[in-house]
């Protein structure tokens, strides 16, 4: 029986990771744009090639990852030693150097490049450690539940302050320069953050589950069992719709705040000294909501199961999407409850997932007898990598499509192209994720049978 204290420490790497992930899809868009002075469809393609790279990258890590072997195990180490460099180059990906477009444009690709093979040198063996620390499919799923409640703390918390603390930062100037500053130091803060918390899941979590085989499996067995693993495929395409999904909503949120809502002619909202903005409020209280939805899945996934709890969440996420279209600026009311809904049917499907991945690794286990659980949950964390990859490079194109010009106002076919990022985009992603998931093949009692054939080979 794994202790509380561990289900927190457990919590605490994805609470870090997501702070950084949330700032990313929410606010590197727009930083890049109107902040660090670039054109939205080089940014575009910088996401797309930048993202697909380390799409591919993930899958080295975590068969290195199989490989390792220390005093920690196999995927905590990197908890350890990636802490640090990971919060310097998220600093660095938002600093603005004094170059031109092109040297700007280089540079952004450098540092988020590493940006990104950072994230996924933690973060992969740290996705990968939910498989060791307990054979129990139960278990596995209340680590998952952890997992996303603390992720959308995490997340909560970097969107809440965020722009905040960048406005503190720069003075509330409109000057660029003091803009650039007052981001950078935003991010220092949540990097010193990011830092203790992954120092945090490394202390408070224990690898448990050894392998059927004590002998290592060769690489070409390892890819030969993952292209063969029908249920990982599954999850694979769901994943990736489903990252589309958010990475276009989160992506697309301030432009739609700033520009169709137009939230500089609002009141600012003031709480204990600090000024938060509309769109701040929007992300966070979408995040708020995602805990909600955590805490549903638990619950209504061990009545219905997994499978069937995914696909009716994503159906409602569906239809909310498309509805949300509709709503006029002034229907703040409206666009802030649909924000709550979409945003509980967002959050159910993401510990589902994570748990799902973990069945997937037992599935293959049993098949070949070998546990490539770094390679499935790499290859798994592949599958969003590209989802994210797409989502922000059509947001990037479309903007640029739809006549998209920086800190200008926007025409009505503009206009037009960001009410779509936060309805049918998302609204036809969420759909084609429910359609892949209906096809998954590990049921509760399919993955009952499966765990104890598991026990049995253990126990001889």
């Amino acid at each position: 029986m794994i202790k509380l204290k561990e289900k927190i420490g457990y919590g605490l790497g994805d609470m870090a990771s997501s702070m950084f992930w949330k700032l990313f899809g929410a606010y590197l868009m727009i930083f890049y744009t109107d902040v660090f002075g670039l054109p939205a469809a080089m940014v575009g393609t910088m996401f797309l090639v930048t993202r697909v790279w380390d799409s591919v990258f993930d899958p080295v890590i975590g068969i290195i990852a199989d490989r390792t072997s220390s005093r920690w195990g196999k995927f905590r180490p990197y908890l350890l030693f990636l802490a640090v460099p990971f919060g310097l180059i998220g600093i660095l990906t938002f600093y603005t150097p004094p170059f031109g477009e092109a040297g700007k444009l280089v540079y952004a690709y450098i540092t988020y490049s590493l940006m990104m093979m950072v994230y996924s040198g933690i973060n992969v063996p740290y996705a990968s450690l939910l498989g060791v620390m307990s054979p129990n499919p139960k278990e596995r799923g209340t680590l998952s539940t952890f997992r996303m409640m603390f992720a959308y703390i995490g997340s909560f918390i970097a969107l809440l302050l965020f722009m905040p603390m960048a406005n503190a930062f720069s003075g509330h100037s409109t000057d660029i320069a003091a803009q650039q500053h007052g981001w950078l130091m935003a991010v220092m803060v949540i990097a010193a953050m990011c830092v203790l918390l992954f120092f945090g899941c490394f202390s408070w979590t224990k690898e448990r589950v050894k392998p059927i085989k004590e002998a290592k499996s060769s690489l070409k067995d390892d890819i030969h069992d993952l292209f063969h693993n029908r249920p990982w495929w599954i999850l694979f395409g769901a994943g990736i719709a489903s990252l589309v999904f958010n990475s276009i909503r989160d992506g697309a949120a301030v432009y739609y705040f700033k520009y169709y809502i137009v939230e500089s002619d609002f009141h600012v909202i003031t709480l204990f000294g600090m000024s938060f903005v509309l769109s701040g409020l929007f992300l966070s209280v979408g995040q708020a909501a995602n805990i909600i939805g955590v805490v549903l899945a638990a619950l209504v996934s061990n009545k219905i199961g997994k499978k069937n709890t995914f696909a009716i969440a994503m159906l409602l996420a569906t239809a909310l999407s498309i509805i949300f279209y509709w709503f006029d600026r002034s229907d703040l009311v409206w666009i802030f409850v649909f924000q709550c809904l979409i945003s509980i049917c967002a959050g159910s499907i993401f510990p589902l997932l994570w748990s799902m991945y973990a069945d997937c690794a037992d599935y293959s286990e049993l098949r070949s007898g070998n546990r490539a659980t770094g390679l499935i949950f790499s290859a798994s964390s592949m599958s969003q990598k590209f989802g994210w990859a797409i989502g922000t490079a059509v947001t990037g194109w479309l903007l640029s499509y739809f006549g998209f010009q920086a800190n200008a106002e926007q025409s009505a076919e503009t206009i037009h192209g960001i009410k779509l990022f936060l309805s049918w985009l998302p609204g036809a992603a969420a759909f084609v994720s429910m359609l892949f998931v209906i096809g998954y093949p590990l049921g509760e009692q399919k993955m009952k049978e499966i765990i104890g054939k598991l026990n049995e080979k253990r126990k001889s």
